[in-house]
Formats: structure tokens, C-alpha cells, sequence
């Protein structure tokens, strides 16, 4: 990956984050500024910058990918939020919510991986 790249990747990702950040503290709704807090900055970026390099069908297939990054992100804020309740610790919950969030997308990858060879036979 070029150095130009990597610079774009930080600086659109980072503005993303930045603006996010901003909207929240800035949004009299507490809940909106959530909804701002979960822009898919990373993925918009990595489709932008696959489909420059590597064309349009290799953006499609990280694009395809992303869904079950995004899945998992379901699973993360539950586990966060069910955590803070129990535990009170915001450490812990995000460290639980980063280990389910990576484990129930890889388990759903795997899951549709399994339909797919499944269903494909019939």
C-alpha cells in the first residue's frame, strides 16, 4: 500500500471520527449523537480506496464483506450496553463488546459460508 493511501485512509477516517465526535456533543439528543457515533467511516474509506487501486469487482467484495462487520456491530453495542448495566465498568464492557463484536461476525462469515455450500448442493 502506497504512503499517499495510508494518508488518505488516516485523514477520512479521522475526519469521520472528528465529525462524529463533534455531533454528539453537540446534538441536544443524546441518542443522535450515537447514530452519528456508528458512521461506517472505515468501510466507506476501504471501498473508496480498493475500488481506486483495484477496481470496481475487488470494492464489491469488501463492500459484501463489511455486512457482517456491521452484524457484529449489533452484537458489540448489546454486550456493551448490557455490561455497563452489570458491571458498571466501561473498560470491561468495551473489551467484551470488541471480543463479541469480532467473534458473532467471523461466526456469522462462517455460518453463511456453511448455508451457502449447504444449499448450493440441492
Amino acid at each position: 500500500m502506497k504512503t499517499r493511501e495510508l494518508l488518505l485512509r488516516f485523514l477520512l477516517g479521522g475526519l469521520a471520527v472528528v465529525l462524529s465526535y463533534i455531533a454528539s456533543i453537540l446534538l441536544p439528543w443524546r441518542s443522535l449523537g450515537g447514530i452519528f457515533a456508528t458512521f461506517p467511516a472505515v468501510m466507506v474509506v476501504a471501498v473508496l480506496m480498493v475500488g481506486i487501486s483495484q477496481g470496481s469487482k475487488r470494492a464489491s467484495e469488501i463492500a459484501n464483506g463489511s455486512v457482517f462487520g456491521m452484524a457484529g456491530c449489533a452484537v458489540c453495542v448489546g454486550v456493551v450496553l448490557s455490561s455497563l448495566h452489570l458491571t458498571g465498568s466501561w473498560w470491561f464492557s468495551l473489551l467484551a463488546g470488541l471480543i463479541s463484536w469480532f467473534g458473532s461476525a467471523y461466526l456469522i462469515y462462517k455460518l453463511r459460508g456453511i448455508m451457502q455450500v449447504r444449499f448450493s448442493k440441492k
